[in-house]
């Protein structure tokens, strides 16, 4: 997920290359470039509510726009990394205001300004002194609009429905080793937890793993830490650590034994961040995994054997 828009011009996208983008941005939350993953994901939306898919695929069109109109290769934008941002910004409009009339031009207006942002976010990280770390925009421009749209449309926020209270420990990390997954698409659904963990091994064991791992750890650091068993169990204290582990040990790194040893204690400092974002009581969104990874990034820069050849 480290979208950058290309200087030079790239030749022109098929209609089909389009559609595949379009789709294909929403596998990308996870880092995945395979359709089947993306549908399992947008089935998932669609399980929590019809809307909110709609929502999803409409801030996915227009990043995947937004992203080609800012002269992004045509390759980025057929596999989906001009998408995914704009795809968690529905998700993340839905989440705020619901399903009323006003939320579908949100989301798209809020899916074209991830272009810019993300344009902006790999500027800092290509055009200054820290381009020797390689680090990628990954979330940080859905985090950024997101957040925008929060604090622009407090008038129309809606309620969260109601969370079933959770008193028993074992219940609520049964329940979190899929809400943590379904929560990092803004869900609060097992059966949606489940289709995704679905579409992640579909992508790849190593990947499906990794989304598991991540969830484990993430749930029990939230346990140890304290964190309430609502929450731990709707997945709001451990869904973060299911993208560090995916992030650390599959994607950014060199999957081997260092790369998972990482994966875990990133996942741990991951916790650690939530539990400091829900304590300021500050929008959270994907940022305790953005800022755990890009350190985590910067220590594997220092070990040979994590870096990718």
């Amino acid at each position: 997920m480290s979208s950058a828009a290309a200087a030079a011009p790239s030749p022109s996208i098929s209609g089909t290359g389009w559609l595949k983008g379009w789709c294909e941005g929403l596998s990308q939350i996870f880092f995945q470039s395979n359709v089947y993953t993306a549908l399992l994901i947008l089935v998932a939306f669609a399980v929590a509510d019809w809307r909110m898919a709609v929502l999803v695929l409409i801030g996915c069109a227009g990043n995947t726009v937004g992203g080609r109109l800012l002269k992004a290769d045509s390759t980025s934008v057929t596999s989906g990394m001009q998408g995914f941002c704009g795809a968690l910004v529905g998700a993340g409009t839905y989440s705020a205001i619901g399903g009323r009339w006003e939320s579908y031009p949100i989301a798209l207006v809020g899916g074209l300004l991830c272009a810019p942002v993300t344009w902006l976010v790999v500027a800092l990280f290509t055009k200054t002194p820290l381009k020797v770390y390689n680090l990628p925009s990954t979330t940080a421009p859905f985090c950024i609009v997101a957040t925008v749209i929060l604090l622009s449309t407090e008038s129309m926020h809606v309620s969260a429905a109601q969370s079933e209270t959770i008193d028993s420990a074992s219940l609520a990390f049964a329940r979190s080793l899929l809400t943590n997954v379904s929560e990092v698409v803004l869900i609060n659904n097992e059966w949606s937890g489940a289709l995704i963990l679905l579409g992640l091994f579909v992508a790849g064991w190593k990947i499906g793993l990794a989304g598991l791992l991540g969830s484990v750890v993430g749930s029990l650091c939230a346990l140890a830490m304290g964190e309430s068993l609502t929450e731990t169990a709707n997945g709001l204290a451990g869904y973060s650590g299911v993208l560090t582990a995916i992030a650390l040990a599959v994607v950014f790194l060199r999957s081997n034994t260092i790369s998972w040893v990482l994966a875990v204690v990133g996942t741990v400092v991951t916790a650690v961040v939530t539990v400091v974002m829900h304590r300021l009581d500050a929008p959270t969104y994907t940022w305790p995994y953005i800022l755990t990874t890009w350190v985590f990034l910067v220590i594997a820069h220092y070990l040979p054997a994590a870096k990718r050849p």
